[in-house]
């Protein structure tokens, strides 16, 4: 194994006046928003084949790519995202990118083609994904180790979940009565119009993330990017684990407005229902956090959400009851999301040097989230073909979602006792 670096002592975060507010409210608004544009798509996309003619035969083959689109362009941008947190300063790269997304959302209300809807699908990828690691960049310059977990629970995890909670219970209606056009031309209206002014207003400037941090020192005394740096092989657990759990979430989420009327469930009540796991989420995330912070077992509590959920969700083909399947979905996202997704990015941030949590963030998050859901969209659409149902595919999801968290628990014992926050 390559030798390691030594873990940086935790020093205090800098001041800034309402910095809870400023960042973690600022990027969860934003976070908000970029969820709302990315499962967007999965709201409208019956009607969307409809309109751009891939309907009947075609839309099983046809929508799984268009919903997996995002996510080619969000596998690719996460790196380079990850990678520019060292040689731009964070903020603008926050500007540039929400300016991106949005303009791509906004146009997709226009296309006639589904070249082109796949097309802004990837460009809406690849501004989210170079998006992503700059509010974790962000967190490590403001926030010190004793608040990272609030941090990165309000910057990652309840942008995300409010937003798939909120969000198809709340667009599923509004593409309903007006059409999936003017869905996309709000949601688009809203980034470019509300978060783009507020974060060129109110976001700060991230300490070391600029050029001018070696000012007067000169290149050589920049630190390197080494695989040591990253952790050595355990870096490599880490990022399965979050392959893992990219592939549960995605499988989920890209498919639970169509699960939901497959299961039988009443048209009317397709919002709420398809909303029903991240409200679950929601409402286990407030146990879980207090348990984190009261035991600081973050790495613990994050594997069992992997296992836990993923062995509810395995169950999910061994009953032929629809109403049992769904409630093993609702509590084995809510479970897994609660425990693992505001644990995961605390044990990031708080593990890795400052020079590396940007690369880090955009490598875990292009892996995982990308790869990951690239995966899941395609294994689930094969089995849905296959078999006539989503059961089998959400449950091979939950198999996978257990050998990550046995990867996670491996990164545990890897894991230099001497580092921030780690595990008894």
């Amino acid at each position: 194994m390559p030798s390691e670096t030594a873990p940086a002592q935790a020093t205090p975060a800098p001041s800034l006046p309402h910095k809870w507010l400023r960042i973690s409210g600022l990027l969860l608004v934003g976070l908000f928003v970029a969820y709302l544009d990315r499962s967007n798509l999965s709201v409208g996309i019956k009607n969307i084949g409809a309109d751009l003619g891939f309907s009947g035969d075609d839309f099983a083959a046809t929508s799984s790519l268009a919903l997996t689109a995002f996510l080619v362009g969000y596998l690719i941008s996460n790196f380079l995202g990850g990678f520019l947190t060292a040689r731009i300063d964070a903020k603008w790269i926050l500007l540039v990118t929400v300016a991106g997304y949005s303009l791509c959302t906004f146009l997709i209300g226009f296309t006639d083609s589904v070249g082109v809807l796949i097309a802004l699908r990837v460009g809406v990828g690849i501004f989210e994904g170079i998006y992503w690691p700059q509010q974790f960049r962000m967190a490590k310059a403001w926030f010190d180790d004793r608040e990272m977990s609030r941090a990165s629970a309000l910057i990652q995890y309840y942008g995300q979940y409010l937003a798939l909670a909120l969000g198809f219970f709340l667009l599923t209606p509004i593409e309903a009565s007006f059409g999936w056009r003017p869905m996309f031309w709000v949601l688009g209206a809203v980034g470019l119009v509300i978060v783009l002014p507020l974060y060129a207003r109110f976001l700060p400037t991230a300490p070391g993330t600029t050029t001018t941090a070696a000012e007067g020192r000169g290149r050589s005394d920049r630190k390197r990017l080494t695989f040591a740096a990253f952790g050595g092989w355990r870096f490599v657990l880490l990022v399965f684990s979050y392959f893992a759990n990219g592939m549960l979430f995605w499988g989920i989420t890209l498919f639970i407005p169509l699960i939901v009327p497959e299961f039988g469930f009443a048209p009317s009540a397709g919002g709420l229902l398809a909303a029903a796991p991240y409200l679950v989420s929601l409402v286990l995330t407030i146990p879980m956090m207090i348990l984190a912070d009261r035991t600081g077992r973050r790495a613990a509590i994050a594997i069992s959400g992997l296992v836990v959920g993923g062995v509810l969700l395995a169950g999910v083909a061994l009953t032929g009851s629809h109403v049992l399947q769904f409630a093993l979905i609702c509590l084995g996202l809510g479970y897994f999301t609660a425990a693992y997704t505001p644990n995961i990015w605390a044990i990031v941030v708080t593990d890795l040097p400052a020079h590396v949590v940007g690369p880090a963030t955009g490598i875990i998050n292009g892996f995982g989230a990308g790869g990951g859901g690239i995966v899941a969209g395609a294994l689930v659409g094969a089995l849905l073909a296959a078999t006539g149902t989503y059961a089998v595919g959400l449950s091979v999801l939950g198999l996978v979602a257990i050998v990550g968290g046995l990867a996670l628990l491996q990164y545990t014992r890897m894991r230099p006792a001497a580092l921030p926050g780690a595990d008894a």
